[in-house]
């Protein structure tokens, strides 16, 4: 993929400058607080009661795959705290970084509510690592953390696949309000993809900020954006 041009039009006027971060700041923070009004909802609600019948088998099945979500989990806070102390103080890093935090803070929502469903099922919940492993992403030039644009590009792409995997993995859960959660969690993580294309937009990169009708494997390549 071509590299796409972030520059904003040449010698604008002030006013200009003015209109421009104006709906930038509007687009970004709005989105950003589109999120947290989301996350306040609460995922705990959604949780089987510890009362709930369900066989051993199917609670070791919900443990298994629980697990496999809250790696990614971890892996998602790790990595936006990792990037973070690489971004500038100019305005696209501050933008990049306000994105960061609230994406991060919702993981945390996530971790904390899947550790609990794995503990209610009888299961441990799996611990974080001290780092983790991206640089498949790097190889594919689907980001990288050598400027502002290229590691929101590697945020996009975390999220695009974090969304994918829970399409794909909630169907394999026995215990319906489980399947629930999982299901509002892939939202979220679809909407921060959608949060980081908008901020891209408000840059002046000409794109859609939700390009497909659907978040899966078949059109990954139409969410995210290659360095």
């Amino acid at each position: 993929m071509e590299r796409e041009n972030l520059s904003l039009p040449p010698a604008p006027t002030r006013r200009t400058q003015r209109v421009a971060k104006s709906r930038r700041d509007l687009l970004v923070n709005g989105a950003i607080a589109s999120l947290g009004v989301a996350g306040a909802v609460g995922l705990q609600a959604l949780l089987p009661d510890r009362s709930e019948a369900a066989a051993p088998m199917d609670k070791q099945n919900d443990v298994k795959v629980l697990n496999g979500a809250l790696f990614y989990e971890h892996q998602a806070i790790w990595a936006y705290s990792f990037a973070a102390g690489k971004l500038t103080t100019t305005d696209v890093g501050k933008a990049v970084l306000a994105i960061a935090l609230a994406n991060q803070a919702d993981h945390k929502q996530h971790r904390d509510v899947l550790s609990s469903a794995i503990r209610s099922l009888g299961g441990t919940p799996v611990i974080a690592q001290t780092s983790y492993d991206l640089s498949g992403y790097l190889k594919k030039g689907e980001g990288n953390v050598d400027s502002d644009v290229n590691i929101a590009k590697l945020a996009l792409a975390l999220e695009t696949d974090a969304a994918i995997a829970y399409t794909q993995e909630i169907s394999r859960l026995k215990t319906p309000a489980l399947i629930t959660a999982g299901a509002s969690i892939g939202s979220t993580e679809a909407s921060h993809a959608t949060v980081i294309r908008a901020a891209f937009k408000s840059l002046g990169m000409n794109l859609e900020v939700v390009p497909a009708a659907f978040v899966s494997a078949q059109n990954r390549d139409r969410w995210i954006l290659t360095v």
